[in-house]
């Protein structure tokens, strides 16, 4: 087996390239954060230019108004983006004062006098630290919350010095904070990280699920093994893994336990069979001479010692007809050891299935009057002839109708017969039912083995033998019973051809 087609090879495959594929996402994640960041960094980098521009626009131009120059429609480095990244421009002369700004709340006022008075810087506390403040030396401590580090998460202030004729000026540009945005940034890799956990841990679990999979059905099926079942099969032996190798060795195992439980029954019938076929022999030969002589000793004193008074000779009579019945009883016990001991060899030949059904009913219409016991046979239309033998056939009848009659007690009930053909499968079927005590349930299962018998003086050999009859005419024997309520027997015997 290649090393690819093992499951520990497709494992390490499915490994590396989830390995691969992870690295290979996180570095286009930090690629692509970084990417992110220098184009956050240009923006920035733009805004602050364009707010710059204003404020050296705003000191070169005289009477021009910061805002004034923002709305101006021929400026060109002021857009839409800047308008919404700046917060205020501030101009701060040489006497730290608010020359002009962006927001009205710092523009100089009017004073009584007419004189314009301006705010201070310092007073402005609630604008954020400079940014890199350290450059801007002494005049730091000229600005508002200068102790605030530049690691602050508010807005950010960004003061340019100008160098005039006048003195030293700054222009101060004031940035939005971006906050939201940041936090986004910062969560976003361990975001697409988590996903990826996850996307990992999913195929972890399918992996381990496919792997414990085929464990857990051939556990399954060792346990059904344990219990008896060797039918049982497991369903991964199409994989080309080891546990497919597995599946498919455990199969073989339980295929071939099952022949050998197969073939040791047969083994224990056949020597079953053996013994009952020397007890048969041994029965017939030591027994039978014995019950040939008394029948035929009672057949002369029928006929030559009957006694001439007409009571007598009708006790005498009965006596000896239950006598010749005894002997009748056991010559057929002994036959059902001989014909169930011997191998069957049936003469089979196109047979007529009503012939073969009333020829047995003659052996019990007798007893059926007697008992009021009613017997109707049906056939229906287009019955074919079956194959058969016709003596193994009136035994397999006989011993059906036997049993029938016997389980019907007392007086009264019914015994059918209904022969049709089943075109489907090429028999003919013949069902026979009768309303006697039926069958228990736990015995249902055990009437076709040998010697088993609900009747005081039965064999047990009866129903043993019709099973043996039909195997050897390739036929279908099935029974339902309901107790006292009835039985019916499903008698399937292969059609004759054309």
């Amino acid at each position: 087996m290649k090393f690819s087609n093992t499951f520990r090879g497709r494992l390490l495959l499915i490994l590396a390239i989830l390995l691969i594929t992870t690295l290979g996402f996180q570095y286009y994640l930090n690629l692509l954060t970084q990417n992110e960041n220098n184009e956050i960094r240009e923006k920035q980098e733009q805004t602050l230019v364009a707010g710059i521009a204003i404020g050296i626009s705003g000191l070169t131009k005289t009477g021009d108004r910061i805002r004034d120059l923002v709305t101006a429609p021929d400026q060109t480095f002021f857009d839409d983006k800047a308008e919404k990244r700046i917060k205020d421009i501030l101009i701060i002369d040489n006497n730290w004062q608010v020359w002009d700004s962006l927001n009205d709340e710092y523009l100089p006022t009017a004073g009584d006098d007419g004189q314009l008075i301006y705010k201070q810087l310092k007073d402005l506390t609630n604008l954020p630290p400079p940014m890199r403040g350290p450059r801007l030396g002494e005049d730091l401590y000229q600005f508002p919350n200068q102790l605030v580090t530049e690691n602050s998460k508010d807005d950010e202030a960004h003061a340019i010095p100008i160098e005039t004729s006048q003195g030293r000026w700054y222009v101060v540009v004031v940035l939005k904070s971006e906050r939201d945005l940041a936090v986004w940034r910062a969560a976003q890799p361990l975001v697409y990280t988590l996903g990826i956990l996850l996307i990992s841990t999913l195929i972890t679990f399918l992996l381990v699920w496919r792997f414990a999979r085929p464990i857990a059905n051939l556990s399954a099926a060792a346990k059904e093994v344990a219990d008896g079942n060797l039918q049982v099969r497991v369903p991964d032996a199409r994989r080309s893994d080891e546990m497919g190798r597995l599946a498919l060795n455990f199969n073989e195992m339980a295929a071939e336990l099952e022949k050998t439980r197969d073939l040791q029954a047969q083994l224990q019938q056949a020597e079953k069979s053996a013994v009952v076929g020397r007890l048969g022999s041994a029965i017939a030969h030591e027994i039978r001479n014995p019950l040939n002589y008394i029948n035929l000793t009672l057949d002369h004193l029928r006929s030559k010692f009957a006694p001439e008074d007409a009571v007598k000779r009708g006790t005498f009579e009965k006596l000896t007809s239950q006598l010749k019945a005894e002997v009748a009883r056991i010559n057929q016990q002994i036959s059902d050891f001989l014909n169930y001991s011997r191998p069957a060899k049936a003469d089979l030949r196109p047979l007529d299935a009503r012939k073969v059904v009333e020829n047995s009913l003659r052996l019990v219409e007798v007893e059926a009057e007697d008992k009021g016991i009613t017997i109707a046979v049906v056939e229906y239309e287009n019955v074919p002839q079956i194959i058969g033998d016709p003596e193994f056939l009136r035994s397999v009848f006989n011993n059906l109708f036997i049993n029938a009659m016997h389980s019907i007690e007392g007086s009264g009930g019914h015994l059918g017969i209904k022969i049709a053909a089943d075109n489907p499968e090429q028999f003919v079927t013949f069902e026979i039912t009768d309303t006697g005590r039926g069958i228990s349930p736990e015995n249902l299962s055990k009437i076709f083995e040998p010697y088993f018998s609900t009747k005081e003086t039965g064999t047990g050999l009866g129903l043993a033998i019709v099973q043996k009859i039909v195997d050897t005419h390739n036929g279908i024997l099935e029974v339902e019973s309901v107790e006292n309520i009835g039985t019916k027997f499903m008698l399937k015997l292969p059609r004759s051809p054309e």
